[in-house]
Order: structure tokens, then C-alpha cells, then sequence
């Protein structure tokens, strides 16, 4: 994977790179460039006045231009200067992953650029969206804590089973309805799918509630006052129409507080309201309120629960600083106790975030099962006891050994080893070991070798491995996550490519390297009655004829047939006029 020499980047473990793709530049279109114009001009021109951060100065420093898709090296290397990084990615990614790019201090973008018919908006990631959205606000250091403090919580967020199957379903609608070609039947059967799946919901997961914050902030937020705020979302800086739609009155403003977490979104349509904050700071604050709540700060039983819920991989941090990460199948007795931990799958046992050397998910491909909770006699805890207090209770490695909880479950065995840190015991293993039923007659399980955590208390649970890259290597990542679903297409055209293109080539050709513009009459002739096709590449000969006064008869006639064009089909109304606006002299300057 290429790192261009910046240093963020460069720090990407393995598992986050798997879902990292090259650019390939050199696939752009002329008409992916001249769509990347248009709705950058159009930016400039209205956001310049509403968005929070000076839009050019931003753009400059994350070495992004209006006139041409920016370049994954450009962008390190002017990102890198304010310590952050940028790879391409192909399309969605999970949740989890995206938020732990954000901590690492790395912007994902899509390598891909929204289709011509679908300019204004479009809810697939798009490099419009990544790039030109999330980059330029990135120059400000309240605003980048914000969202690397964001991607540190959201990444140990837990979620359930019915959030990745709403995930998968909106991101398949997401690509369908922005896959050329696709048919209505198909898109409607995918709404259809999304909207059964939203109402099937349940109760929203820490993962499902952190994405509303995520959304009403970085990706739709307003900063300022109620009566006059400014974008700093970039999913409305990247929108040339919802960025101006977003400041009507129809738009209802709120200010933002905690009770943003129960406002749901649909990430396929425009938003009804949106959130406005006072300050960055103010956003910290509801993060760090929020994170509270969260299964890694409460620990206990709430958190174990949510871990269950879950079915996903996650870690239990115990009162020693042992992590167990693995799926949680039980660990309630009939009094609703924490009797005991069951963990299914593939399990792993680490030390402050550090796996143990043979405790990998090697070592327990089918899960841990372990006894919990206080021992008879011991109040302080065996993590807590020092060499000696332990030989006092009958803990000598090469003797015998038992064990009596509370809860009723009796442990015993030939005490193998005792593994310390921190100058603390940690971990006994334990050979021809047996656990029992609290009436003592009845075996749970037995194992001829057994490794038991250390630790009375669950102080944390939170998504993922404790240990994630070894946890990963151990597990073989299911790199498919990282593959973008491919729908229907069929002919040439259904995959998105212009009959026109050879004309935008042409057009840009002309602009950029300053060539002679007599072949733009014979242009314009190719391009006049299709304007549905070709409607932007005639805005741009407009351009160069109004540069070029031996030019004024052709503009007058592409002005007039553009302006008849918007006028029949009201789709292209809005697009040609605020395209025509841009050429009248001084509203484009980019001082």
C-alpha cells in the first residue's frame, strides 16, 4: 500500500488497510473532471459566504483545487503538514472500520465521483464528498480533535446484528441508485428492504446512536447562531443543492444537545432539520457525555448485555487489566448474577490492549468458559493478593487448588503457573481442572489444561479485539467487507460512459492548455438537440466563448439553447441556471 511519505498514513495497521484501494487517477473521465468543476465552482461561489471555515484557504491546505480531482499524493502531502492523512477507499466501509481510520487520523475517500444525472446529490460516497466535504474544515485543530476523538470512541462502540444488516441494505441502495443502469424495479425493491429493516430496528445500539451524533455533526452540522449559522458538515458542503436548501426556512434549525442521539436520519433523501452548535468545544462535550453511557466507561452487568446483544466480537476488560475478546454467548446465573463467562468463536486473552504470548486465537479456536465473581475468603480478589496471600489460600503452583465462589461454583485443580504483571497475579493455569455446580455434585466442564482470568469485577466492554492486529492475524480478516457489491449493468452506456466524452475531452483540452478554439463551433454542433448528455460541456464552451470575442455569435446561440433546454425540462432548470450565473463577469473570483 502506498504511504506517500506521510506519516499518518504510514501508522495504518494491517486490518485498516486491507480496505485501502490505489486511486488510479488515470481513470477519470473528462466528464468525472468537468462534473468535479462544476460542483466545486458552484461551492466557491455559494459557500464562500455560509460555510464555517474560508472555503479556498481550507481547500488550499488539504491541497484540493476547484478545477480538477485532487491526487492522493497532493493531498498527504498538504494534510500532512497539519498531521493528518487521506487513502481511497472503495466505496462504503464498515462503521467500525471508518471510525478507526478517524482515530488514526486518516480521511477515507471513495475513489469514486458522482454520475452527470446525479451531480447535486448523491448518497454514495463519493470523492466530491470525502474530499471536498471533510478535508477543508480538517485546518481546524477544534474541529480535527473533534472528529479524531470521534473515531477513538466510535470505534469501541458496540452494534447488533440488525445494524450491519441495515448497513449492507442502505449500501446497496446506495450503489443502485447510483449504478447507471439500474433498473426501478431493483431500486424499489431495495427501498422496500431498507425500510422493513429500519422498522425492525429494536433498540438502537451504541453503534446506531453514535451515528446519529456523527451525522448531525460531522456530516450535517451547523455552527453559529440559530438565525444566521454556518456549514461545517460535509455532507452539505458537498451538496450543491441540499447547501442551499439546508438555509430555507423549511429547514427547521435546532441547537445541538445530547438529545440529537434520538433524531434518526435517512441518508437517502434531504434532511428535515438539522443541528446547530455554538462551538467545536460544545461537541466535545455531548461526545464525552455521551461516552458515559457507553459499555467501555460503565462496565457491570448493562455492559455485558449490550455485549451479548450484539453477537459481534467484543472485549471484557476485567478489575486486573486481563482483556477477554471473543463473542458473549452467557454469563448470568438464575439470580442474574455475574456466576461465570462464556465466550464463543474465536477467543483471545491480552494484558492492557497487549496479547499474551499463546493466548492467541490460536489457542482457543471454540471459545472460553470461565467461573466469575468473588471467592469465599478472599474479598479483596486473587488479581489483588500478593505471592504469599496466595500460598495462604492454597495456591501453590505444582498443589492441588480450590476455588469456592460465591455464586456457588466450585473450581479445583493442580495449580500449573501463576502469571504475573505489574507485579500482580494475572492468570493461574491449571492442569486436569474441573468446574462444578453450585450443589458440588454436578461437573460444568473439564479441561486436562486450562488458563483462568484473574479478575472479580467486568470494568469495561467495548466492539473488536483487545489486541485488534493480533486478533486479526489470527482470525484471517474476511477481506469481502472491503469490496463494494456490484449490481445490474449492461450495455456501454449502462456503465456510465458518455457519448459525449470525446467532446468534454476536447473542450478541456482547449480550456487547459490554451489551444485554438476554432473547433468548438464543430463541438457545439455534435452537442446541440442532446443536451440531456452533454448539457455541462456546452456550459463550458459557453465559457470560452464569452473569453473570445470572434466567439459572441456562438455563445449567444448556446445561451439561447441552454436556456430553452432548462426551461422544457425542469430537472436541468436549477443546474443551467446557477451554471450560467458563474459566467457572468466578477462572480467567480477566486482571490
Amino acid at each position: 500500500m502506498e504511504e506517500y511519505g506521510n506519516a499518518q498514513v504510514a501508522r495504518l495497521p494491517r486490518r485498516l488497510r486491507t480496505f485501502v484501494i490505489d486511486q488510479h487517477y488515470e481513470k477519470y473521465t473528462a466528464v468525472d473532471q468537468a462534473v468535479w468543476r462544476y460542483v466545486m465552482r458552484q461551492n466557491y461561489y455559494y459557500l464562500k459566504d455560509i460555510a464555517y471555515y474560508p472555503y479556498i484557504k481550507g481547500l488550499e491546505r488539504a491541497g484540493l483545487s476547484i478545477e480538477r480531482i485532487p491526487e492522493l499524493p497532493t493531498m498527504n502531502r498538504n494534510l500532512g503538514q497539519i498531521g493528518w492523512g487521506a487513502v481511497t477507499v472503495d466505496g462504503f466501509i464498515p462503521p467500525a472500520a471508518f471510525m478507526e481510520f478517524q482515530a488514526y487520523k486518516v480521511l477515507v475517500i471513495a475513489t469514486d465521483i458522482r454520475q452527470l444525472n446525479h451531480i447535486e446529490y448523491t448518497p454514495t460516497p463519493d470523492i466530491i464528498h470525502e474530499s471536498a466535504g471533510h478535508a477543508p474544515i480538517i485546518a481546524d485543530p477544534a474541529y480535527a480533535e473533534y472528529l479524531r476523538h470521534f473515531g477513538e470512541i466510535g470505534s469501541k462502540a458496540l452494534y447488533s446484528k440488525q445494524d450491519f444488516d441495515l448497513y449492507e441494505s442502505i449500501r446497496k441502495l446506495s450503489i443502485l441508485k447510483e449504478m447507471p443502469g439500474s433498473k426501478d424495479a431493483e431500486i424499489e425493491m431495495m427501498e422496500k428492504e431498507v425500510l422493513d429493516r429500519q422498522k425492525n430496528m429494536g433498540e438502537p445500539s451504541e453503534m446506531a446512536l453514535l451515528s446519529r451524533l456523527h451525522w448531525w455533526t460531522v456530516e450535517y452540522g451547523m455552527i453559529g447562531s440559530l438565525e444566521q449559522p454556518k456549514i461545517y458538515g460535509a455532507g452539505l458542503l458537498s451538496s450543491i443543492g441540499e447547501s442551499v436548501s439546508c438555509m430555507l426556512p423549511t429547514v427547521e434549525k435546532r441547537w445541538y444537545t445530547a438529545e440529537a442521539v434520538h433524531t434518526p436520519f435517512d441518508i437517502t433523501s434531504s434532511q428535515p432539520q438539522l443541528f446547530v452548535t455554538p462551538d467545536f468545544e460544545t461537541l466535545l462535550k455531548i461526545l464525552d457525555d455521551f461516552a458515559s453511557t457507553m459499555a467501555f466507561k460503565q462496565g457491570g452487568i448493562l455492559a455485558l448485555d449490550k455485549g451479548m446483544s450484539s453477537s459481534n466480537t467484543c472485549t471484557v476488560t476485567l478489575n486486573s487489566g486481563i482483556q477477554l475478546s471473543g463473542k458473549i454467548s452467557n454469563y448470568k446465573n438464575e439470580k442474574n448474577e455475574i456466576a461465570f463467562l462464556d465466550l464463543k468463536g474465536s477467543c483471545a486473552i491480552a494484558y492492557n490492549f497487549k496479547e499474551i504470548p499463546g493466548m492467541s486465537a490460536h489457542r482457543f479456536p471454540e471459545g472460553i468458559c470461565l467461573p466469575m465473581g468473588a471467592i469465599d475468603g478472599v474479598p479483596q480478589g486473587l488479581e489483588n493478593c500478593s505471592e504469599l496471600e496466595l500460598h495462604e489460600i492454597g495456591l501453590v503452583e505444582g498443589d492441588y487448588g480450590m476455588l469456592e465462589y460465591s455464586s456457588g461454583y466450585i473450581f479445583h485443580g493442580t495449580l500449573k503457573r501463576i502469571f504475573y504483571q505489574e507485579g500482580r497475579p494475572v492468570l493461574l493455569t491449571w492442569l486436569d481442572a474441573e468446574l462444578m455446580e453450585p450443589d458440588g455434585k454436578s461437573p460444568v466442564k473439564t479441561w486436562e489444561y486450562f488458563e483462568l482470568p484473574l479478575g472479580s469485577q467486568v470494568i469495561s466492554v467495548f466492539n473488536g479485539a483487545a489486541d485488534k492486529e493480533a486478533f486479526y492475524n489470527a482470525t484471517v480478516f474476511n477481506e469481502s467487507s472491503a469490496v463494494v457489491v456490484k449490481l445490474s449493468s449492461e450495455s456501454a452506456n449502462d456503465q456510465g460512459i458518455n457519448p459525449f466524452l470525446e467532446e468534454y475531452s476536447q473542450v478541456r483540452k482547449i480550456r487547459e492548455e490554451h489551444l485554438d478554439t476554432s473547433n468548438l463551433s464543430a463541438i457545439w454542433l455534435t452537442l446541440n438537440g442532446k443536451l440531456d448528455k452533454s448539457w455541462l460541456c456546452a456550459l463550458e464552451i459557453l465559457e470560452l466563448a464569452l473569453e473570445h470575442e470572434e466567439l459572441s455569435v456562438l455563445g449567444m446561440e448556446i445561451r439561447a439553447s441552454l436556456l430553452k433546454f432548462s426551461a422544457t425540462d425542469k430537472a436541468y432548470t436549477k443546474l443551467i441556471t446557477d451554471g450560467l450565473i458563474l459566467l457572468e463577469p466578477a462572480k467567480l473570483t477566486m482571490a
